[in-house]
């Protein structure tokens, strides 16, 4: 696994040992962000599943100005911050901002912060948390107003959105879906 575009393009990413923590395959990451590209630079960005951290990682190569990654898992945090360290180098401070805690703890520790573009990627067995973040994102008015929510699930698994968000654009990859998320009325 590697970074694919950016300033940082072919620095090595590392994984947490088991099978806690699926890496969206670089084939996914990289039309992802070819999808992205026009909204990354200057753009502040979340993470909120983190485990190795590759999307946020990959959004700062490609001119993102900040991002927040968060992953409940130590040895998810240890992958992490190791990552951030190879494509950030001295960097890492200003432009990283690296939370061990879940999800609903890292977005009460972010509140008053603002994001431009946000990747849920929970494990599959947390349904519920893609409803519940973009609900808690909306709440503490953490969102930009041109905001787009990056969910990353299972083909087969059923998704719903809190009132006011709306899928505008959702890709298959395998059995992986991409599905972008917006609130009703942006373009």
């Amino acid at each position: 696994m590697r970074i694919i575009g950016g300033d940082a393009r072919g620095r090595r990413l590392f994984a947490p040992e088991g099978m806690d923590t699926r890496p969206t395959a670089d084939r996914t990451r990289e039309s992802l962000f070819n999808i992205l590209s026009a909204r990354l630079y200057g753009a502040h960005v979340l993470d909120l599943f983190g485990g190795t951290g590759a999307l946020a990682l990959e959004a700062l190569s490609r001119g993102a100005a900040f991002a927040a990654i968060a992953d409940v898992s130590p040895a998810a945090i240890r992958a992490i911050e190791r990552n951030a360290e190879a494509v950030l180098k001295d960097e890492k401070p200003s432009r990283a901002r690296i939370l061990r805690a879940d999800y609903r703890q890292s977005l009460r520790a972010l509140a008053g912060q603002r994001f431009d573009l946000v990747f849920l990627d929970p494990p599959y067995r947390m349904a519920e948390a893609y409803a519940e973040s973009v609900r808690m994102l909306k709440d503490g008015g953490m969102l930009s107003e041109d905001a787009v929510i990056v969910l990353e699930r299972r083909k087969d698994a059923a998704l719903s959105l809190p009132d006011g968000f709306e899928i505008f654009d959702s890709r298959a990859y395998r059995d992986t879906v991409i599905d972008f998320v917006r609130a009703r009325g942006e373009t």
